[in-house]
């Protein structure tokens, strides 16, 4: 049973992005919103301790993070001219605020094209998600004090840049939205499938990008692909604990249990599903969610309409052909019309993707379904040599000593 989350907890969870990004608009400065908000819930941990949770935690903590954010801009001259704003605003009666705007301005802040990709989901990880330092880190597998640096020099970055924490005009809107759509996107595939280290699955890192892409829907609701997205995500996750054995290692789609799979996430995803499928435009994260939910809707590997999932691959090739997406394609056509057929299209990528682990351990299963082991086994041998995954290489070298044992 998961542990009941205590009054400041719990108010963490849900007000530390709306916090920080209502500062943020305030203050101008991501930084000193951080650290005010972060005093906030400190005397949080003190005061409701003693006197219990306040009836509206949210306004008492805007108010105490104000107070804060004050007292530090009196002893900085950078914001002497913020000053009787806040002021203003700590004076009146918090009213209950509709964040979105101010969440979406911290989201495209965090994703601006001026930032590089690692520091835009390391910024979007603290303060969207509100993990701390020491979880980012661990999420890209490098040390506290690491990651605590390079969270520095991208807040220094920001400052210097003149980095603004505004929802962008429209035209502009739209590409920031791609961006943030990547980066929750990004945040997702490493928690399912991890690149590198002992575990295949980061669940902390998926429940992240669930939220994530949730929050995203209810702050551009007409948005096709946010929903496409958040469908997507719910969709695969939904399958999270039938992908491994009690060892860790990883479960082929096929012979997964598909009992153990979250039938309430299957349920949500394929309502986003629905409702992008109302909105107007048809992009990647719409079409890949299809593909999830088909999966979702089959009751057997072989009740699949891989015939379906192969010609939605042709769909996505034409919005952005890759050689990735055509060895998925590849995948889905060895199911609907055999192996044969499948490894003939995937050896016409090797040139491609012959650096790609997955590559090689595709082609190792359709050998192997084709019983031809001598081939099958150098192919497990070229896929372990490119994996930084620990359980992926335990499961390979499995397969490849049964091959050799006949």
């Amino acid at each position: 049973m998961t542990p009941r989350l205590s009054p400041v907890d719990h108010a963490f969870r849900t007000e530390w992005a709306p916090l920080v990004a209502t500062l943020v608009r305030q203050t101008g400065s991501l930084e000193l919103a951080e650290d005010a908000v972060s005093e906030a819930f400190v005397e949080a941990s003190v005061r409701w301790r003693t006197d219990g949770p306040p009836r509206r935690p949210g306004a008492w903590l805007l108010t105490t993070a104000r107070r804060k954010a004050i007292d530090r801009m009196r002893r900085d001259v950078r914001f002497e001219e913020r000053i009787p704003h806040l002021a203003a605003e700590l004076d009146s009666e918090p009213a209950p605020q509709v964040l979105g705007d101010d969440q979406l301005a911290l989201i495209a802040g965090c994703v601006h094209p001026a930032l590089n990709d690692e520091a835009q989901v390391a910024l979007t990880l603290r303060y969207v998600c509100g993990l701390t330092t020491e979880q980012i880190a661990r999420s890209f597998l490098v040390p506290a004090e690491t990651m605590k640096k390079r969270l520095t020099r991208a807040k220094g970055k920001i400052a210097k840049a003149g980095i603004s924490f505004d929802i962008p005009e429209a035209e502009a809107l739209v590409d920031r939205l791609t961006a943030i759509s990547g980066v929750v996107y990004a945040v997702f595939n490493e928690g399912y499938a991890s690149a590198s280290g002992p575990d295949l699955v980061r669940g902390s890192l998926c429940d992240e990008a669930i939220w994530l892409s949730e929050l995203l829907c209810s702050l551009v609701p007409d948005d096709a692909e946010a929903h496409g997205l958040a469908a997507l995500i719910l969709l695969t996750d939904s399958r999270r604990w039938a992908r491994t054995d009690d060892d860790g290692l990883p479960i082929l789609l096929e012979d997964q249990d598909r009992s153990l799979w979250d039938r309430a996430k299957i349920d949500r995803g394929l309502t986003m599903l629905k409702r992008s499928s109302e909105l107007q435009g048809i992009g990647p994260y719409r079409l890949m969610a299809s593909i999830a939910g088909l999966h979702a809707r089959a009751a057997s590997v072989d009740e699949t309409k891989w015939d379906r999932i192969a010609a939605i691959y042709g769909a996505l090739l034409a919005l952005n052909d890759s050689p990735v997406l055509r060895l998925n394609q590849a995948a889905a056509i060895a199911f609907s019309e055999g192996p044969e057929v499948g490894l003939a299209l995937m050896d016409e990528l090797v040139d491609q993707l012959d650096n790609y682990s997955y590559f090689h351990s595709s082609r190792a299963s359709m050998l192997a379904r084709l019983d031809r082991p001598a081939e099958a086994i150098p192919a497990y041998d070229r896929a372990i040599a490119l994996s930084n995954n620990e359980s992926e290489i335990r499961w390979m070298s499995a397969r490849k000593t049964s091959l050799q044992n006949g």
